[in-house]
């Protein structure tokens, strides 16, 4: 792809929430594209994004500005997304490429390829999020290091999924092209069922917690991470699983398998393949910690924790010590607190830092000056 040719393309992105918004901006910024029109419900996030530079322009609703981009972003869930792709199909131009964001992917391309006349459309789901949602969350290196997946339909052309796997590099993303159905199968089983597990032990505890709440006082440490994603949005979980109700099923279905297999050996006091179980298990998370490298580790689909541990003694003081030797290095702490139960962790003050970099830059800082400190992988 040109340079020259990428930046005088015009880009339409309708959904301006955290990931259109921070692909308007990395098209900006990193491609140079100046021609960007975003199409969004909130009126206060198009005036922000004029004001700040990103978009050349905002409207409520579908416009011909809109119908004459060579490539549109649709940021919206699935089913919004289906309605978008009916809307402009047949009124763009007859080289534009229509992608979206979503999580699932086999809904989309499947609707796409039953129609009449398909509009070129390529599936897409950036492995990128955060905690935080809006335009005001977004930022231009969103897709830093972190896997897009692109699901190709049939009205596919091999040079329209070059261009995009040549934007998506210069965004910092990695493509990675898959069957939308492939896809689906694989983000049932890293992503999604592993939300529905997160709420289930969530809601175990606490429809078995005691009067008192004696479980939800002891809940933390582990059971903290690993039902942290329990606490994404409700809204966006249903729509995701209700468009890959196949797989999530058939993922669900295994893991019960698993479970029932484990429940049996524990009766059957068969501690070799109880210990097998954790084994297997241990030796294969253990492989995961080797992709990217320390300060661009590649992201996945579950926003990792930047934290730290560090094992102190409980002093007066001993806190804001800490905060200021991060603070005069210029490292911003997004949380600090005391972990009470410590049963399967060392260390007892967890601090939660914005990001990777400032994760392994307060990791050094610390030891330096003594402290026993501990990362998470």
């Amino acid at each position: 792809m040109q340079d020259n040719t990428l930046k005088s393309s015009k880009i339409s992105i309708i959904g301006l929430g955290l990931i259109g918004g921070s692909l308007a901006k990395a098209l900006r910024e990193r491609a140079g594209i100046s021609r960007i029109t975003a199409v969004t419900r909130q009126m206060d996030s198009i005036k922000h994004a004029i004001q700040d530079g990103t978009i050349s322009c905002g409207y409520t609703e579908i416009t011909q500005e809109v119908l004459d981009s060579d490539i549109i972003f649709i940021c919206t869930p699935v089913r919004r997304t289906i309605k978008y792709i009916d809307e402009i199909a047949g009124k763009v131009k007859p080289d534009c490429i229509i992608t979206d964001v979503g999580s699932t992917k086999a809904e989309i391309v499947e609707y796409v390829n039953n129609m009449e006349n398909p509009p070129c459309f390529i599936g897409g789901h950036p492995m990128a999020g955060s905690e935080k949602t809006g335009y005001s969350a977004s930022f231009s290196h969103l897709f830093e290091n972190a896997y897009y997946i692109l699901s190709p339909s049939k009205s596919t052309h091999g040079n329209h999924l070059q261009l995009m796997t040549d934007l998506i590099k210069i965004m910092g993303g990695i493509p990675v092209i898959l069957d939308s159905k492939e896809h689906d199968r694989i983000t049932a089983s890293i992503s999604h069922v592993p939300h529905v597990i997160a709420s289930a032990l969530v809601n175990l505890v606490k429809a078995t917690d005691t009067s008192d709440g004696k479980m939800q006082m002891l809940a933390a440490g582990g059971f903290k991470d690993i039902t942290r994603i329990a606490s994404s949005s409700p809204e966006m979980w249903e729509n995701i699983v209700s468009s890959n109700s196949q797989q999530v099923c058939t993922i669900l279905d295994s893991f019960k398998a698993m479970l029932d297999e484990f429940k049996k050996n524990l009766i059957k006091e068969d501690n070799k393949n109880i210990f097998d179980f954790f084994k297997s298990a241990k030796d294969f998370r253990d492989l995961f910690v080797t992709s990217g490298n320390v300060l661009n580790p590649v992201k996945g689909l579950i926003t990792p924790i930047h934290e730290i541990i560090v094992d102190v003694i409980d002093k007066p003081g001993i806190i804001g010590e800490i905060a200021t030797i991060l603070g005069n290095n210029g490292i911003n702490i997004k949380n600090i607190n005391v972990s009470n139960s410590r049963e399967f962790e060392q260390g007892c003050l967890r601090i939660t830092l914005p990001d990777s970099e400032s994760t392994n830059i307060a990791f050094d800082l610390l030891c330096s000056k003594g402290y026993k400190v501990y990362k998470s992988n």
